[in-house]
């Protein structure tokens, strides 16, 4: 065995080593890997695409849903010693440029999906050097099949010498700007995992061997399932909790696909133990089927879901648990810049309110100067995380310095959600400072307004943005999911009004079919904001 470096390659080829035949790894439709197959697959994915021409700390662009190949190569690259660089598969072609280009990649894994797309953007990235297309069993004349790379020359354990300083990017396209990649050591994202899981179960494994008898007597038994996309930091983060404390990855068909009744389906067929989504444009399909379907699905094994990204309503999270009794609704605060700020935990013994938070360890919260904010002030500033944070944004010191400062000697990552704190350590969450709305000088936050508007029976999602206003300098615009027929507009302003103070009520409402999402469930303020002036007249 290998020393006690937190290098994931390391810890993967030793799960691999102590788990038996039939043990899943992955699990997609009625595929099932275990881990002895993913194990030897990884080993020959990881020398192939070192023998195609890539070399120790290169990048690998990551072009696909969810599917077993996602987390299959991304344990391949750790054992190469490749750096794992997601792609948002929504980008256009300019985007998609950019980012690998950003990231100074030479290899993309790319879905059979999108060959056509890669095919007209390929000229522009003259630095990838190596293609793999996944999903068929044939690939145009420059690039390789996954699985001929996956299935085909030596599976013996790869012989490099690891570090735990090696990295993986989660690019994160953040409120304004291009994306920017956020780099993780593989050391700093294993000890802010260490952080939850002594947080959790009072004490965490200090070295490998430690680490392979927690995944004897805990980690084998977790089957997670990433609803939402791997691609991004929530989905990304929970499935790699999974894996590497030796549990399955379970993905649904069709690929990438977000659909609720499948979710269940499958959930009940493959006995799925944890659900990772985004907030209530995840968890309210999912509530509506199961009240559309009450008793069709055993969830007997769900014993968590966790939300990250975005506020989780009070109503939904009680409609869930009226149909899984047993399960902990986790509302994890968070950001792609670092994880464990804080913590909001919801079952049928007990309730959170729904933007309160237990402040994570290493965490503190911070005025605009650099002063720590005294609790119980009600006095908002930036909430801040110490330790184990990121090294920075690739290639980008100035936005590095901005979000990641030192503060009496400790470095904190500030990504800039806004809080307050109160005498007992609880916070509680106002929103990110770019989408703060500021109205005759009173600063307003969406995300606090936003679950006012969803806490009215009629109201199924809601996004709130601030417009240009001769009056107020800014307007509060509350976008709303649904029929204006269905409620009336001053009574739900007038419902607002009763949950909060009556100046942070919207001063007009819009209504939408759809609301403005991300395939992750996050905010799209920009074009709610389009959106809402376009329907009030605005240019």
């Amino acid at each position: 065995m290998k020393p006690n470096i937190w290098n994931f390659g390391d810890i993967f080829d030793a799960i691999g080593e102590i788990h038996p035949a039939g043990q899943p790894a992955l699990i997609h439709g009625d595929r099932m890997i275990d881990w002895p197959e993913m194990t030897e697959r990884t080993n020959a994915l990881g020398r192939n695409i070192l023998i195609q021409g890539a070399k120790a700390g290169d990048k690998v662009g990551f072009y696909m849903r969810n599917c077993p190949e996602y987390m299959e190569s991304f344990v391949a690259c750790t054992k190469a010693r490749l750096t794992h660089v997601n792609i948002n598969y929504r980008y256009r072609d300019d985007e998609l440029v950019y980012i690998i280009d950003n990231s100074d990649s030479t290899v993309l894994l790319y879905d059979v999906e999108f060959e056509e797309t890669v095919e007209r953007i390929r000229s522009k990235l003259p630095e990838v050097k190596v293609w793999i297309q996944i999903g068929s069993d044939t690939a145009p004349s420059w690039a390789c099949t996954y699985e001929a790379l996956a299935t085909t020359g030596d599976s013996s354990p790869i012989n490099l010498e690891r570090s735990g300083k090696d990295l993986m990017f989660l690019y994160t396209g953040g409120t304004t700007g291009m994306p920017k990649g956020v780099m993780w050591s593989h050391e700093i994202w294993r000890e802010a995992n260490l952080d939850g899981m002594r947080r959790i179960f009072g004490a965490a494994p200090e070295t490998i061997e430690q680490h392979l008898e927690f995944v004897k007597t805990f980690g084998a038994f977790t089957r997670q399932l990433p609803a939402c996309p791997l691609m991004h930091g929530t989905g990304l983060f929970t499935a790699l909790g999974a894996i590497i404390n030796g549990g399955a990855v379970v993905t649904t068909e069709p690929k990438g696909k977000f659909i609720p009744e499948i979710m269940w389906e499958t959930v009940d067929r493959h006995r799925v133990t944890a659900i990772a989504i985004v907030g209530d444009a995840f968890a309210q399909p999912m509530l509506n089927v199961l009240e559309e379907n009450p008793g069709k699905y055993d969830l007997s094994c769900v014993q968590s879901i966790t939300s990250s990204g975005v506020m989780w309503s009070m109503p939904v999270k009680q409609g869930l648990i009226k149909h899984i009794p047993q399960v902990a609704l986790n509302d994890s605060f968070g950001a792609s810049e670092a994880v464990g700020f804080g913590m909001s935990v919801t079952t049928a013994e007990g309730v959170s309110e729904t933007a309160k938070f237990e402040i994570g360890e290493h965490c503190k919260v911070f005025s605009e100067d650099g002063r720590e904010i005294e609790p119980g002030s009600d006095e908002p500033g930036f909430i801040a995380r110490g330790g184990a944070v990121p090294l920075g944004y690739y290639k980008d010191e100035k936005k590095t310095a901005e979000t990641f400062k030192t503060i009496d000697g400790v470095r904190y990552s500030i990504p800039g959600d806004w809080c307050t704190v109160a005498t007992d350590g609880t916070l509680t969450l106002l929103g990110r400072g770019s989408i703060c709305i500021n109205s005759a000088g009173e600063k307003i936050y969406p995300e606090e307004v936003e679950e006012a508007l969803k806490e009215h029976t009629k109201v199924e999602d809601a996004l709130v943005v601030g417009v240009p206003d001769e009056k107020w300098g800014q307007a509060v615009v509350g976008v709303v999911e649904g029929s204006e027929d269905e409620v009336d507009k001053d009574t739900l302003i007038a419902f607002v009004k009763s949950q909060i103070a009556p100046y942070k009520a919207p001063k007009q409402l819009v209504f939408t079919s759809r609301m403005m999402r991300a395939p992750n469930g996050k905010a799209d303020y920009k074009a709610a904001k389009d959106f809402a002036m376009q329907e009030l007249g605005l240019s």
